[in-house]
């Protein structure tokens, strides 16, 4: 397994990218992802036109991620989605598809109460939400066995699990230290052997990430984990600048839409309040006479 640190064309020219495949991405391409040495590509979308965009940009994998709660149901944390609301932006992203894997995430509260109903609330999403698997926070191998068994594939997640948000005291670093980095590398162990198709890890160290990923068989998915990781993954609206009320280390803005948002509906409120939106080009007229006009409209 390559544990190149230099992210695949990070300084290319955009006629060199390499071209994303063709076909629909399936789990089983994603899992041989590390034999064929290929970086996957993993972002988040909630909507249709986030879908269409994040497709046509070259996504390998498109997760719903509970993320929602905060950037577009406004909540602090990600622990009061629920999955009805989950399974609405499901659907939404899987009309804007047509290539690209979609994995839905499994919110806090749906797999928590044994497997049975964990694989009620997957099956869900599957036949619902048209999702093609689920994503599970933590190291919960009898979860991900009893999904996998029902012929649901798995994303596993390790690291900053954020639906763990209380017990792990708040958004911190995973994995320092040598316990913490034993506990962890065990856990994706057992996850990947329970028959996790991939793994996120999120917000642990580099070289910590670094051993996970030439450790295991499946591919492993960064984010703030490193350049080592098999693929990286980014939420849609933090790339775009999008969300500000948080700002995590890991984070790369490629543009700053929020501000350009800001700047054009301020623009718009100014041309309305001064009397110049809308022009006589925007408006629409009566080709007849005025003086039937006057006589119609009095």
């Amino acid at each position: 397994m390559s544990s190149d640190p230099t992210p695949a064309g990070k300084a290319a020219d955009a006629r060199d990218r390499p071209e994303p495949p063709r076909r629909p991405v399936t789990v089983p391409w994603v899992a041989a992802a590390p034999g064929r040495g290929e970086r996957l590509v993993m972002l988040t979308a909630y909507d249709y036109p986030q879908a269409r965009l994040v497709e046509a940009a070259g996504a390998d994998i498109v997760l719903v991620g509970d993320s929602l709660a905060m950037v577009v149901l406004g909540h602090d944390d990600t622990l009061s989605v629920t999955v009805d609301e989950m399974l609405h932006h499901v659907k939404a992203v899987r009309r804007g598809l047509s290539r690209a894997l979609l994995v839905a995430d499994m919110p806090y509260g749906s797999f928590h109460l044994g497997v049975e109903h964990a694989v009620a609330q997957a099956l869900r999403f599957v036949k619902e939400g048209g999702a093609a698997a689920v994503k599970i926070e933590g190291d919960r191998p009898e979860v991900v066995a009893a999904l996998t068994r029902a012929e649901i594939p798995v994303m596993a997640h390790l690291g900053l699990t954020p639906q763990s948000l209380h017990a792990l005291g708040g958004y911190r670093v995973q994995g320092r230290g040598e316990e913490a980095a034993g506990e962890l590398l065990a856990a994706a162990q057992r996850l990947e052997e329970a028959g996790a198709f991939s793994l996120v890890l999120e917000c642990v160290p580099a070289e910590l990430a670094a051993m996970a990923t030439g450790a295991l068989e499946i591919p492993t998915i960064g984010i703030g984990a490193g350049a080592a990781c098999d693929g990286q993954v980014l939420v849609f609206h933090d790339l775009l600048g999008i969300e500000d009320r948080l700002a995590p280390k890991f984070v790369r803005r490629y543009a700053e839409l929020g501000a350009t948002a800001r700047e054009a509906l301020g623009r718009f409120a100014d041309d309305v309040r001064s009397g110049a939106f809308p022009s006589d080009e925007e408006s629409y007229h009566d080709p007849r006479p005025q003086e039937g006009w006057k006589r119609v409209y009095g």
